[in-house]
């Protein structure tokens, strides 16, 4: 784009010297024109005919008023006539500059209008054409992008609203059993507490995840970072999935060399991983392994977390870290969550200054974290 907006200012500056070359020359050659020309034969015989035939006027009279006229001003006209054509280029050149300038304000209006019409302008605003089709377009990407993230969460705020009201009813149902059958079985009251208190649970993680939804994106991620060993921390992160794992019929292997750490915030890169490993275990095939590895590489430190599953097509690859977007718009809340995690992951990795990308082909997915090494 600076090369484009060089070549149009040299273009500008070849025509500004161009336009003051082309009147030192129409100048010059009026100059002799006027006086060699005009003010002299055939015009002043043409003067003083007039005079003697329309104003009735002796010849040596007429002579006279030719010379008092012409001869004796001949430096007053050609400085009125360069003052004319001063004038004439002036006007033409700002006649010029305004209509590019009215030329760019319709644009300007034109950019935020919702029609899909480009924005022309004339050859010499070429730069500036591209430059405001660039912006409209940006600006419609945008504006559409924004309403899809709305729509995303204006459903999911439905669909978590709908789920709440799910084991709130439970709840409210196995507490009034509870109270009104005092004399109810040890057994059956404690197979019905358990089921409340699960629900309860679920209920907290639905009113977790709305307030995500409020805070994501109005607060700065402040960071409070210290010397990790990331062993240690993948170990962990795997040993706390082991219920879930179980429950998908899936197995875990983690390979970190154990010297391998990193600084940064503790809290958040464990969310960051707790996301992506969950995310791992919700789309794998059952009877498979998610395998998570960590090395050293050129000095940053790469984390990837491998599953077997359906392979994500490419164009939800390039989606799936946005808020509020779900790889599969048909689970429900009660399964699939707000569809933060991913997206809250990204801006985690993001204020550490490092990188999180995903890649999926023949079944095998990989979402690889890529953070910077310890100095």
């Amino acid at each position: 784009m600076k090369d484009d907006f060089r070549k149009l200012k040299n273009k500008i500056i070849t025509q500004i010297l161009l336009t003051a070359v082309l009147t030192a020359i129409i100048g010059f050659a009026a100059k002799n024109i006027l006086i060699d020309g005009v003010l002299e034969a055939p015009f002043a015989d043409a003067f003083i005919r007039f005079a003697e035939v329309v104003l009735s006027i002796e010849y040596k009279t007429a002579v006279q008023l030719y010379y008092l006229i012409f001869q004796q001003n001949k430096d007053l006209i050609l400085g009125i006539f360069f003052i004319l054509l001063l004038f004439l280029i002036f006007y033409w050149t700002l006649s010029r500059a305004t209509h590019y300038f009215n030329e760019i304000n319709r644009s300007m209006d034109k950019l935020v209008e919702e029609s899909d019409e480009p924005i022309t302008l004339s050859p010499e605003l070429e730069v500036v054409e591209r430059k405001m089709n660039l912006v409209k377009d940006t600006l419609k990407k945008r504006m559409k992008d924004a309403q899809e993230a709305e729509q995303r969460k204006n459903d999911l705020v439905v669909y978590l609203a709908h789920d709440i009201k799910t084991p709130l009813t439970s709840i409210i149902g196995y507490l009034s059993l509870l109270d009104e059958a005092q004399d109810m079985p040890m057994e059956q009251k404690a197979k019905y507490v358990n089921i409340t208190l699960e629900k309860a649970y679920r209920l907290e993680q639905l009113i977790n995840e709305f307030f995500d939804i409020t805070r994501f994106n109005l607060q700065k991620i402040i960071l409070e970072q210290m010397d990790i060993s990331l062993s240690m921390m993948l170990m962990q992160i795997a040993d706390e999935f082991h219920p879930m794992l179980a429950e998908h019929e899936l197995t875990v292997s983690v390979q970190v060399d154990e010297q391998l750490t990193l600084h940064g915030d503790p809290d958040k890169l464990a969310r960051v991983f707790n996301n992506i490993m969950k995310n791992a275990i919700h789309y794998s095939y059952s009877g498979t392994n998610v395998a998570v590895t960590a090395v050293k590489q050129q000095g940053a430190v790469v984390i990837t977390f491998a599953n077997v599953g359906e392979t994500i097509p490419p164009h939800k690859l390039n989606t799936i870290f946005e808020k509020f977007y779900r790889l599969d718009t048909a689970r429900s809340s009660a399964t699939g969550g707000a569809g933060l995690g991913l997206a809250i992951a990204k801006e985690i990795v993001n204020a550490h200054g490092g990188t999180i990308t995903a890649s999926s082909e023949n079944s095998h997915t990989k979402f690889i974290v890529t953070l910077p090494g310890r100095s």
